[in-house]
């Protein structure tokens, strides 16, 4: 662990004990009598704290309160909603380096990034404030004489957010920050490896909610076991929004048990996300998107870049220079709380196991390992979580190339012929979430991001595949789960939406012009 981060003193200052309790309604935590949950560091296998995690009376007390707490938040202006947001979003500044280095230290990216997903909560916030004053309905024109016909979008109640440890913070925020200001309340579910992350942002923002008087329970935190946290937190009825990122297969569950009650998701599911490199492109511009794409949070974004479609021209030329590019990379593996680290370890051991099938897998199938895939050993590697990134030839059609591996493996396939050709072995898996074409020429530009182009809910030209800005809604199609959240009109998804038809006459002409007379 670098010396430059002082790690005992960053929990100090953010509140962190060695057990702390897993509940909070806002300003209030729960003394909670749920089993101990540990929280260990993936960078030198340390304990970090402990949690006491919820039971299922606390789970019953924390949903009564945000019932209760909606009731009065749902009359609110949403622009005084939003001041609160605002104010959240400077104490997150004030606490960007602590909350950073934590991110970092608990999840296992590299502190830059740990930074980075602190400014996008930011960032949500500065947009939600914005937005608080444009969330706007329609006026229609009625077919009938003096009746005003409108559309118009309502606070929807509680909503569930469900996040990763890839992401422990940041997703809460996309989701909190929009579902505030749109007059909701929200029961946050954070990853159960890495919950201290989720307790700091909790205890950051509570001298805000108590400087505005923000009702308790209008934010809350509960960090419980599946038993308490699980199918019937999915199946609750008072929760008619659930906000879930996560696996496919875990998405899938959610889906069905949520749809079964007609409640509404969002779901932020996996992506297989693949970048074009065409004969037209800039290849050192692609190159270093590529190689950030792969490596960046040690492959453990759903937005990280798993296959590179290469044209049969460029394909020696580019290979040599990701090769090149990784034998620099090989050098920078290490702490992420270093500087000079740019890939931190995977989260924890079965990250590693998903890591080793994947390079077993795609040899059997017929691919060729061309770089890395070792498990690093010695001093500063005991956890057994460091890797060196790999690199591997495949073809899109193997088995292996069409699952998600949220590890640093990168498949290199090659095709020939126009960029048409390539834009299908893009389309050709069942996830869609991300995806980049590295281009000059103006036609297979558009021919990317047209009708017939990329079927992922991102498509980026002479851009990568990660590291997304929060004023686009963000999510994808198939498999990735056809949610959307953060920027632009996602906050809809948070609402619902209302028609009403107002008669300021003093006749009661019917629509479809239907004559119903009692005389």
């Amino acid at each position: 662990m670098s010396q430059k981060i002082n790690i005992q003193e960053v929990l100090k200052r953010l509140g962190i004990k060695e057990i702390n309790s897993g509940v909070s309604t806002g300003t209030k935590w729960f003394e909670t009598e749920g089993k101990l949950n540990k929280s260990t560091s993936p960078v030198d296998g340390s304990l970090i704290a402990s949690v006491q995690t919820a039971t299922m009376d606390d789970y019953e007390k924390v949903i009564k309160t945000a019932q209760e707490a909606f009731k009065e938040w749902r009359m609110t202006p949403a622009p005084v909603r939003a001041e609160v947001i605002r104010q959240i979003g400077n104490a997150l500044r004030e606490n960007k380096e602590d909350l950073g280095a934590l991110v970092s230290y608990e999840m296992g990216k590299i502190y830059q990034e740990g930074l980075g997903e602190v400014q996008e909560m930011i960032d949500i916030c500065d947009f939600a404030v914005g937005q608080a004053r444009t969330m706007n309905g329609f006026n229609l024109q009625s077919e009938r004489p003096m009746h005003r016909l409108m559309e118009q979008y309502q606070p929807l109640g509680i909503v569930g957010i469900i996040s990763s440890f890839n992401f422990p913070v940041a997703v809460w925020m996309w989701n909190a920050a929009i579902a505030i200001t749109a007059g909701d309340v929200v029961v946050w579910k954070p990853s159960s490896k890495t919950p201290l992350t989720a307790i700091a942002s909790h205890k950051i923002i509570e001298k805000v909610l108590k400087d505005n008087n923000v009702p308790e329970g209008v934010f809350n935190l509960i960090i419980g076991r599946s038993s308490v946290m699980g199918d019937n937190f999915l199946d609750d009825k008072r929760i008619p929004l659930i906000s879930m990122t996560g696996s496919t297969a875990v998405g899938k569950r959610v889906g069905e048990r949520v749809g079964k009650r007609l409640g509404k998701t969002i779901l932020e599911l996996g992506g297989n996300n693949a970048v074009i490199v065409t004969p037209k492109a800039n290849l050192n511009m692609a190159l270093m998107s590529t190689v950030f794409g792969t490596v960046g949070t040690a492959g453990q974004r759903c937005t990280s870049t798993r296959r590179i479609i290469l044209h049969e021209d460029i394909y020696d030329e580019f290979k040599e220079k990701m090769i090149n590019a990784y034998e620099k990379i090989k050098q920078r593996i290490g702490s992420p709380l270093d500087p000079e680290t740019l890939v931190g370890p995977l989260h924890d051991i079965h990250a590693v196991n998903q890591f080793k099938h994947a390079i077993e897998q795609v040899q059997k199938e017929g691919g060729k390992l061309i770089y890395g895939g070792e498990i690093l050993e010695g001093p500063g590697f005991e956890t057994g979580t460091y890797v060196v990134p790999a690199i591997a030839e495949a073809e899109n059609h193997y088995d292996i190339v069409q699952e998600e591996t949220f590890a640093p493996i990168v498949y290199l396939i090659k095709y020939s012929g126009d960029v048409e050709n390539a834009i299908a072995l893009n389309n050709d898996v069942p996830q869609g979430l991300s995806s980049a074409i590295f281009t000059q020429d103006m036609q297979e530009a558009e021919k990317f991001y047209s009708a017939m182009g990329s079927d992922c809910g991102i498509a980026n030209v002479n851009a990568g595949t990660s590291g997304a800005e929060i004023g686009g809604a963000f999510g994808g199609e198939k498999d990735t789960g056809g949610g959307r959240e953060s920027g632009s009109d996602a906050w809809k998804a948070y609402m619902r939406r209302q028609t009403t038809t107002v008669n300021y006459g003093s006749d009661l002409p019917l629509a479809q012009g239907i004559k119903f007379d009692l005389d």
